[in-house]
């Protein structure tokens, strides 16, 4: 893989829709962010929001990298979305054929659950396998419980132990992987290799911090968020301390409030409450 396509598909999946997604919670759960019994400012919550929206969709960015090195590989990537006969959803972090085995994959980022979570990850398991062996059947079907980072294997010896049974119970290969040893069992070492020093480029490139004045680059914000639901938009505007002590912490120059009223305006036409919303807007930014 080249690295401006690994770099690409990184910086889409971790920073892409962040600003959109944060308006969506400040709407939602506005007390999260302000508050009298609050420890923190405003402002050193939504970096800390903004921080761990980051840090989930790192590991969303890795499941989509691996999988676009699965295809270089000429694997065929099976599907990985289906509903067990409890009616339950489940998702597949990987999934693929090759040489008449199918792989499935349960991909985290790092080896550190709790007691409760280390049970849960195993009980989860064991539902996907259950559903793939009736889907493929037990003899060509390869398991895997992969963490990338391979620095933390706080619960190695447990997952070990439960994948052995489980292994033997099922009659299926089943395997617990750290870091390089999935790669080593493809055969393909050289892109473990090839995936830390892309990873270790592309975090010389990236800020330190979030960004949390959005009106540094008002027209990607305004493009980013300018579709949410009209509703979001409304409870923001309306309510005084949301607007004063958060709104206008993330748009300071307020950019992109003027960006967003001409667009209500401009919408107004073709509903009632973009109407109301540019209104609300309009009288907030005469202040």
């Amino acid at each position: 893989m080249k690295y401006e396509k690994f770099k690409n598909i990184f910086n889409e999946t971790i920073f892409e829709e962040s600003k959109a997604l944060l308006i969506e919670k400040i709407a939602k759960y506005p007390n999260r962010y302000i508050g009298l019994f609050r420890p923190t400012k405003p402002k050193a919550k939504i970096l800390q929001n903004l921080l761990q929206s980051h840090e989930i969709r790192f590991g969303d960015a890795f499941e989509e990298v691996i999988e676009e090195y699965f295809k270089e590989f000429g694997y065929e990537i099976l599907e990985k979305k289906f509903v067990n006969g409890d009616n339950d959803e489940l998702n597949l972090d990987q999934c693929f054929k090759f040489n008449n085995k199918v792989y499935f994959i349960e991909q985290k980022i790092r080896d550190d659950h709790d007691s409760t979570k280390k049970r849960g990850q195993i009980e989860n398991f064991e539902k996907k396998l259950n559903e793939m062996i009736s889907k493929y059947g037990e003899r060509n079907l390869v398991g895997i419980f992969y963490f990338i980072d391979p620095d933390l294997q706080k619960n190695k010896n447990y997952y070990k132990a439960e994948l052995e049974k489980m292994s033997r119970d099922y009659g299926v290969e089943l395997y617990l992987f750290y870091g390089v040893e999935l790669f080593e069992l493809l055969n393909k070492k050289d892109v473990w290799d090839e995936i830390l020093s892309y990873l270790e480029q592309w975090k010389k490139e990236i800020p330190d911090f979030p960004e949390t004045n959005f009106d540094i680059d008002a027209e990607s914000s305004f493009e980013e968020i300018k579709d949410l639901s009209p509703s979001l938009y409304r409870k923001i505007f309306q309510d005084d301390v949301i607007f004063n002590e958060i709104v206008l912490t993330i748009f300071p120059e307020k950019k992109t409030l003027k960006l967003l009223l001409d667009y209500f305006k401009e919408k107004s036409s073709e509903k009632t409450i973009y109407k109301t919303i540019a209104n609300l807007l309009e009288e907030r930014l005469k202040n």
